[in-house]
Order: C-alpha cells, then sequence, then structure tokens
C-alpha cells in the first residue's frame, strides 16, 4: 500500500514538577493524543462522520474540548472544514472512516488544494494487518488523495501521532497553503503509549520563501513609477496572508486602480474609490476594457487563471507584468512574467509601501469609468413578473450593510453574487474558485458559522446545486444555527443551460431540473420555509429571514432563462465579451 508515512520518535523531555522531581508523561491512547494534539493546535471545531475504523477516535472525542459537528455526508464534512477556515484564517479539520469515507473526502480535498485552503483531514484506516489485503472498507487513501493534498501520511506507530499532526498543521498553514491528510490505522488509534507533544517542527527540503529579494521589490517599484496606465490585480493570495491593510495602504500609496480576482473579491473594500470590480469571464465590461489598454499589470497572489485571463494570447496585450506570489511555480506559468517577485503578499507588501512614490492616476481613472455601461443593470428590468435576480444580491447586501458573510454555490448565482454584492472584507466572500463545486454553499455557510457565530451568514444557491447538499439542512437545525440560505430557483442548471442557449444552438440537453417544494423541505427539517415571487416582496423576505432565530430558506423563483452577462465566450480573449442582446451598442454607453 502507498505511503508517505513518517517515523519519528521524539524525544521526550520531561517537565519538572513543583516538588522537583521530572513528571512522567501521560499513558494515553492513540486516540486520545489526536484528540490532545488537536487542541494543542488551538483546535475548537471538527466537522466529521463516524465509522468502524474512527470509532476508537470518537470514543475519545467526549473527553477532550472538540465541538464535533455531525454532518449527513463526508464531503460536506470537507466543505465545511474548508469554509471555516476561509471565515476564521484558522486550519479546518474534518474527520472521515476509511473506505469510502475517506474517499468522499476527496472532493473537499481538491477543492482546498485549488484554492489554497488550509485544512487538515484525519481519517481512519483498517488496522495494520489487513493493509493491502483488501479489507472490509480498505481503500488507499494516501495514493487516491496524492493528486489533491499538499502532503499526506499514513501513521504506523502511536508515538508518531502527535509530531505528525504538528507538522500536518505547520504544512498546511505554511507557504501556499493547502491541505494535509493524515491516515491513521485502527489499531494504532487503540495502541497506549506515553504522549509528548513536540514544541518544535520542520522539514529541511521545505523551506517556502517568504520575505521577497529586495532588488526584485526595487524593480517592481520602479516598474510602478514609470507607467502611465498601471492596474493592480488582487488576488486571493492576499486575503489568505492576511494583508488586507498592507493592501489599501499600498493602493492608496500608489493611486493605482484595483482589480479583482473571483477569489480576491474583498481584499480591499469594493466600496473603495479605487475599487474597479470584478475582471474575467463575468468581469465588468470596464475592467476588461482597462486590461486592454493597461501598460503595467501588478498581480498580487493570484494565478493566472483561466477564467480571469481569457484568450492568453488576447490578455493584457501591452502590459508588462510584476507578479508577486508565494508559490514560484505560478510565475510565469501562463502569463509572462517581467519582474517576478516571489514571497508572502504581506510581506511583499510591507516592502513596496517603502519602496514606491505617491502617484494620481486620476485621469487614468476618469478614462476609465467613462467604459462604464447599464448592461449589468439590464439584464430583467423588463421581467417585472418576476423577482430579479440582481436585486436579490443587492437586497441582501442593502440589509446587512455589505458586511455578512456571503457563501454561494457554483454556477449563475455565483456570478450574480460576485458582480453585484460588493464585498468590504476578504473573509465574507466565501466560494469554491478554482474547482467550482456544486453543493458547496450550504455546508460553507454551516462551516462559516460555526468559526463566526458573531457574523450574519448568508448562502446564495441554485435550485441544482442546493438539491445536491440540502441534506446538511439537517446538520444546520440540528447544531441551531442562524443562517440564511436564498435559492435562486430558474427551474434549471442555469449555467450549463446558458452555454447550451450561446453556444451549443439552444440544444438545452439535461439541464431542466424538477425540484421539490422547498417551502415545505425547509419545514420538514425543522427549518423555516419562505417563497418569494415578484419583485415587491423580496426586502420583505429578507427582513423576515433576518428576524427569525434558527436556519430559513427562501425560494425566489426567477426568470427560467435569464442569463449572466457579461460573458466571454469559450476560447475568446476578455476584450471579446457578449452583452445582454436586448441593448444595442449605441444603449450601452452611460
Amino acid at each position: 500500500m502507498a505511503a508517505n508515512s513518517i517515523a519519528v520518535s521524539p524525544t521526550a523531555i520531561l517537565e519538572e514538577a513543583d516538588h522537583g522531581q521530572a513528571a512522567a508523561p501521560e499513558i494515553l491512547s492513540g486516540a486520545a493524543i489526536t484528540c490532545r494534539s488537536l487542541e494543542e493546535e488551538g483546535v475548537r471545531t471538527v466537522f466529521g462522520y463516524p465509522g468502524g475504523a474512527v470509532i476508537p477516535l470518537y470514543d475519545a472525542i467526549p473527553s477532550s474540548s472538540l465541538h464535533h459537528v455531525l454532518v449527513r455526508f463526508e464531503q460536506w464534512a470537507g466543505l465545511a472544514a474548508d469554509a471555516y477556515a476561509r471565515a476564521t484564517g484558522e486550519v479546518g479539520v474534518c474527520i472521515a472512516t476509511s473506505g469510502p469515507g475517506a474517499t468522499n473526502l476527496v472532493t473537499a480535498l481538491a477543492n482546498a488544494q485549488l484554492d489554497s485552503i488550509p485544512m487538515v483531514a484525519i481519517t481512519g484506516q483498517v488496522g495494520q494487518a489487513l493493509i493491502g489485503r483488501d479489507g472490509f472498507q480498505e481503500v488507499d487513501i494516501t495514493g487516491v488523495s496524492l493528486p489533491v493534498t499538499k502532503h499526506n501520511y499514513l501513521v504506523q506507530r502511536a508515538e508518531d501521532i502527535a509530531p505528525t499532526i504538528k507538522e500536518a498543521f505547520y504544512l498546511a498553514r505554511s507557504g501556499r497553503p493547502g491541505p494535509v491528510l493524515v491516515d491513521i490505522p485502527k489499531n494504532v488509534f487503540i495502541s497506549k503509549v506515553p504522549y509528548i507533544y513536540p514544541s518544535k517542527t520542520g522539514r529541511k527540503s521545505y523551506q517556502p520563501t517568504t520575505k521577497p529579494n529586495i532588488r526584485q521589490v526595487r524593480l517592481a517599484a520602479e516598474e510602478i513609477r514609470h507607467s502611465k496606465k498601471p492596474l493592480i490585480m488582487a488576488g486571493h493570495g492576499i486575503i489568505l496572508s492576511g494583508a488586507g491593510p498592507e493592501f489599501q495602504q499600498f493602493a492608496e500609496r500608489t493611486g493605482i486602480p484595483v482589480i479583482y480576482t473571483l477569489l480576491g473579491l474583498g481584499s480591499m473594500s469594493e466600496l473603495h474609490p479605487q475599487s474597479l470590480g470584478m475582471m474575467g469571464m463575468h468581469g465588468h465590461r470596464h475592467v476588461n476594457r482597462a486590461l486592454e489598454e493597461c501598460d503595467l499589470l501588478i498581480n498580487i497572489g493570484a494565478r493566472f487563471d483561466d477564467r480571469a485571463t481569457g484568450r492568453l494570447s488576447g490578455f493584457a496585450p501591452n502590459a508588462r507584468v510584476v507578479h508577486v506570489d508565494i508559490d514560484p511555480a505560478e510565475i510565469g506559468k501562463n502569463v509572462k512574467t517581467h519582474v517576478p517577485v516571489v514571497g508572502d503578499a504581506r510581506e511583499a507588501l510591507t516592502m513596496l509601501i517603502e519602496e514606491v512614490d505617491f502617484g494620481d492616476h486620476k485621469a487614468w481613472l476618469d478614462w476609465i469609468d467613462g467604459q462604464r455601461n447599464r448592461v449589468l443593470e439590464a439584464a430583467l428590468e423588463d421581467r417585472p413578473e418576476w423577482p430579479e435576480p440582481y436585486a436579490i444580491i443587492r437586497g441582501i447586501a442593502e440589509a446587512t450593510d455589505n458586511e455578512a458573510i456571503l457563501t454561494t454555490d457554483v454556477g449563475q448565482h455565483q456570478m450574480w453574487a460576485a458582480q453585484q454584492f460588493g464585498f468590504k472584507y476578504g473573509d465574507r466572500w466565501i466560494t469554491s474558485g478554482g474547482l467550482g463545486t456544486m453543493g458547496y454553499g450550504l455546508p460553507s455557510a454551516i462551516g462559516a458559522k460555526m468559526g463566526r457565530p458573531d457574523l450574519e451568514v448568508w448562502s446564495i444557491v441554485g435550485d441544482g446545486g442546493f438539491q445536491m447538499s440540502f441534506s446538511e439542512l439537517a446538520t444546520a437545525v440540528q447544531e441551531n444555527l442562524d443562517i440564511n440560505i436564498a435559492i435562486i430557483n430558474n427551474g434549471y442548471l442555469g449555467m450549463v443551460r446558458q452555454w447550451q442557449d450561446l453556444f451549443h444552438n439552444h440544444n438545452y440537453s439535461e439541464v431542466r431540473i424538477s425540484a421539490p417544494d422547498f417551502v415545505q423541505l425547509a419545514e420538514a427539517f425543522g427549518a423555516t420555509g419562505i417563497r418569494v415571487t415578484s419583485d415587491e416582496d423580496i426586502m420583505p423576505a429578507i427582513q423576515r429571514a433576518r428576524s427569525i432565530k434558527g436556519p430559513v430558506v427562501i425560494d425566489f423563483v426567477v426568470e427560467p432563462e435569464a442569463n449572466v452577462y457579461p460573458i466571454v465566450p469559450p476560447g475568446a480573449s476578455n476584450s471579446e465579451m457578449m452583452h445582454d442582446p436586448q441593448w444595442s451598442p449605441d444603449e450601452e454607453d452611460v
């Protein structure tokens, strides 16, 4: 069986007791050591689902300080842990049993890997005597998960559990964050050994660069100094590094306008006068036009994803590129970089602030402002019989003063939310970016609320994705979570239907989807259900939901064939975006 096992024999450093004699370490089971190690890392909440190979661990959990959230499917445990990490800045933790329990986590691990989310997954494994013998519920999860984790381990001895978990948390949160899996056989959970938690960890082969080279920082500052039409491309790395204040200071000092990737939204308040909005496939027209014209693009903490760039040959064709990223493998991978700056975004911004001059780019900002249009306002304004998706998103933003945590599923509703909410903070926008995982919205709302109970949490979902994970309403009710779920219900798998509409000759193949009565469904789970079928009922429903304690589901029944605009067609450059066909070119400019 494949394994990245470690063989660490920790050196016992005995503490002096009050009476002057060395205190002997406690003798604990591997399961108790696992719980104690998680407590040492500051873990308060874990998401999981029990099964045969992890029964010993579940025996130990009630004696610990850990709060366990019982989900209804292991994938949602992983995605809840993912969202918990995004909302808190801490490492998310999930637990699953061997075999199908572990394989059900794979999608969540891939989601965290692509979005660089710090997460530790603990899986049970069959007893060591059965490994490699195709025992009941045996799967080589270290082999299966290798491509979708930052690292993984098969722990062979109970005395290795503590140092393994210590190292797993270090790897998950350091450098470019990511998910780490720790697989523990059942007999190792049961074995009893002395418990000593290591004070230090590290791997000689793993030394991420966090502080950039000053020469590269100064070259970047020189590029900024000579540019006339610069743009800052704000990515997820700014949020992951906790660099929001430094980023705003850098942007204000240079006067450079800021555009955002999908996961970079909120890295600086979108209400700031230098904030232009989202770039890319469903970005704002003025943003993508600015990319065509800019002479310098400063990418901070983004990976030049294809949904942001469109066709690479047409991306920022006149720009020199400065790329700040903690992962050197991302620099130059997709877009030619003239000045690479390898390091943590917060460290890089702190250094850049000292090197750049105060700048004024009012003329450039005025030109960009002149490219704005009313396309995003137009989608459904002539269809008053349906609640307008934009009005739903804006209504939630207005009611919460743009300060709620907003989680989403994946699809049209996700893009409407990204375009229209107007995020003030990076840790309030929680969505699946790189993997695009349907079903993410509800479990992520649970994870976010568990991590930040002080904040209002809304989840925007589609009727398709919600049907994948609505079983988690039972979890939300069991935990008595005050979350609101807004279903943008169009009766279709909306984004797939839109592509079939625009690019496949209107061939609507297998996208019409039926659904239960969502109001009755919510009530069956013990939640509150509300239905909205007209624009004038949007705000009353939002306010009613906010006044109710516990989970609330609002079924917003919208225009079935509404599309998200703008959209960059597949294989096209951002400059070739399509707008709502009901607007003629002379109506586009304000």
